[in-house]
């Protein structure tokens, strides 16, 4: 076969793959230019001295080394552990109980579950105005129902030891899309073995137990998963509820640091005190926290019941 013939072989095996590499390009630009260039960037500068004004001074692990002596760094840190551990169990077994309600089979069934799916449609920052002010310990909606029945109201945002209570009650008020994903899944359970359930003599609870949970612990997995990742990113509600219009976000995370959330005090280093590369440290750090307990999270799923299996 000639050099000539040899290329036109070559082409015509490699054709499909140029055209789909050709159709992909622009994503996979997109991907590089806008994902994989600032995440090698961010940790540059992680290791640098930047504070956008003037360039970048390679500093090695100073910032790191400076975190681990920052209290508010902890003091963060601790403030979204707490509602990870607190919040997240609460707001996935929520998300379940109203997935099982909503999964029985009453009359307007359609529209509780309009009902129930509309918070999380709503905008993030309005929903978080409302609920300054359903909060307001004087005269929030809250604390007016609870005067009603002779219960004296919490200070909620305005008191340390109820701030982040509060941040875990709007949570769970917007638990919409995780309660459709545990929906989608309860309706995917054979109603075979529920039947076959009831006539070995198995209650409500023991139904429960040995059948909806273990055919839905995939979706559960899904969900915890999906809800750690989130919980780890948690800022747009604790900012807008928190922060002060004169501070210019300064102020975010108060009373007394109670609501300073991990990705709000990064975002106060990048954006309010202009230091880059502590910033970029941060950023680090949380991403390889979240990624050991995602890994911690898969090596231990052994409680997840596969089809398969």
């Amino acid at each position: 076969m000639s050099v000539k013939d040899e290329r036109k072989s070559f082409l015509a095996r490699h054709r499909a793959e140029a055209i789909g590499l050709a159709f992909a390009s622009p994503w996979l630009i997109g991907l590089t230019v806008f994902g994989l260039y600032p995440i090698l960037a961010s940790f540059y500068y992680s290791l640098c001295r930047y504070n956008i004004v003037r360039p970048p001074r390679l500093v090695g692990l100073q910032n790191y080394e400076l975190l681990m002596q920052d209290p508010l760094f902890w003091k963060s840190l601790w403030n979204t552990f707490y509602l990870v551990l607190f919040g997240l169990p609460l707001q996935l077994g929520c998300a379940l109980l109203c997935a099982l309600l909503l999964n029985a089979r009453v009359k307007g069934q359609s529209v509780f579950r309009t009902l129930m799916y509309l918070p999380a449609v709503m905008p993030v920052v309005a929903t978080s105005i409302l609920w300054v002010w359903v909060l307001n310990p004087e005269y929030g909606l809250f604390n007016t129902i609870l005067g009603y029945l002779g219960v004296r109201g919490p200070g909620w945002l305005a008191d340390p030891a109820w701030s982040k209570p509060a941040l875990i009650l709007v949570g769970i008020w917007s638990l919409g899309n995780t309660m459709i994903i545990f929906l989608a899944g309860l309706q995917q359970v054979p109603h075979a073995l529920y039947e076959a359930a009831t006539v070995d003599g198995a209650g409500p609870w023991h139904r429960f137990r040995a059948v909806t949970i273990p055919m839905i612990s995939p979706v559960i997995l899904f969900n915890l998963i999906m809800g750690i990742i989130g919980s780890f990113q948690y800022f747009t509600q604790v900012y807008v509820m928190t922060a002060t219009i004169e501070g210019g976000g300064r102020g975010a995370g108060g009373p007394e640091f109670s609501t300073l959330v991990y990705p709000l005090y990064l975002y106060q280093n990048a954006f309010v005190y202009f230091r880059m590369g502590y910033a970029s440290a941060m950023a680090w750090i949380l991403f390889v926290l979240v990624a050991m307990i995602i890994i911690f999270i898969f090596k231990t799923s052994g409680w997840v019941h596969y089809e398969r299996d």
